[in-house]
């Protein structure tokens, strides 16, 4: 740290900021954030929550000379060609490769800690990533702090992380009874079945989530199927609420890219525990 105030973070692929979050939620002062992301929407939230980030735009244009020494280095590099819900190309797809950069800026700026966030994968690509890093990675399910089930593999040199304590957080914990029901559930729908389903974990939020992803509603008394507002998504990975609102306030737009950058996002409490263990 310098001056002995707070870390000086670089995040790459930062998305909506969900780092500094963390940092603030574990109690990690920070003097200075720079922060890598070239999606205008995650940018806007972004400012809006924490108005003195500094925004270095594309991460092939972040150079290390230009910077302060950093003492973390975090990032979460697109995984579209890692997931099994992809066509799984790998380094072969031009968005995962991007990882080969935060593995230059690791190696130019040195920091004290890094920390990268990546999904499950086959064992060859997990391999290549942590012969890169030099470490292996820790498998960390978010159901242990959220009502959502999103397993994800950590690499960081962050000395004897263990495994978060399950908070036995279930979906009914996160809906919001008031929303808009947006139609009844046909009349075979149980009372049993939905105690069930709300006493349970959600699946993993994914990009589609503003079109797919589903809830449970109550009017009137009775039961119905809906989508998950952003309110509800942004509680699945513990982010605050209206945290994404800046995006469409003051214009007529759907909520898709709140739905699309929660998806893309960390499960905030996860990585507040994992800062929880820097000395």
């Amino acid at each position: 740290m310098q001056n002995n105030k707070g870390l000086i973070v670089l995040s790459l692929f930062d998305g909506m900021s969900c780092g500094q979050i963390a940092l603030e939620r574990a109690g990690i002062a920070v003097d200075n954030y720079y922060a890598s992301e070239i999606d205008k929407h995650c940018i806007t939230v972004t400012q809006a929550n924490y108005p003195n980030t500094i925004q270095l735009g594309d991460i092939l244009n972040v150079n290390a000379n230009d910077l302060p020494k950093i003492d973390l280095l975090i990032g979460g590099s697109p995984c579209q060609g890692f997931s099994f819900a992809g066509k799984q190309l790998n380094f072969d797809d031009p968005r995962s490769k991007l990882f080969f950069e935060y593995v230059r800026l690791l190696k130019e700026c040195n920091p004290t800690y890094f920390m990268l966030e990546n999904v499950r994968m086959k064992r060859e690509s997990q391999d290549i990533i942590s012969e890169c890093l030099g470490v292996e990675p820790i498998m960390i399910n978010s159901n242990l702090v959220s009502a959502q089930n999103r397993h994800r593999l950590y690499w960081t040199n962050i000395d004897k992380i263990e495994q978060p304590i399950d908070k036995c957080i279930l979906l009914k914990d996160i809906l919001n009874d008031h929303a808009f029901c947006i139609q009844p559930h046909n009349n075979s729908f149980k009372q049993t079945a939905t105690q069930s389903y709300t006493e349970s974990k959600h699946k993993c939020l994914l990009a589609n989530a503003g079109d797919k992803t589903q809830g449970i509603g109550i009017h009137n008394k009775k039961l119905y199927w809906r989508k998950l507002t952003p309110i509800e998504c942004e509680r699945l990975q513990n982010v605050p609420d209206d945290y994404t609102l800046p995006v469409i306030i003051g214009r007529i737009k759907s909520p898709r890219q709140r739905y699309k950058m929660l998806c893309n996002g960390w499960t905030v409490d996860v990585i507040a525990h994992i800062f929880s263990y820097i000395k």
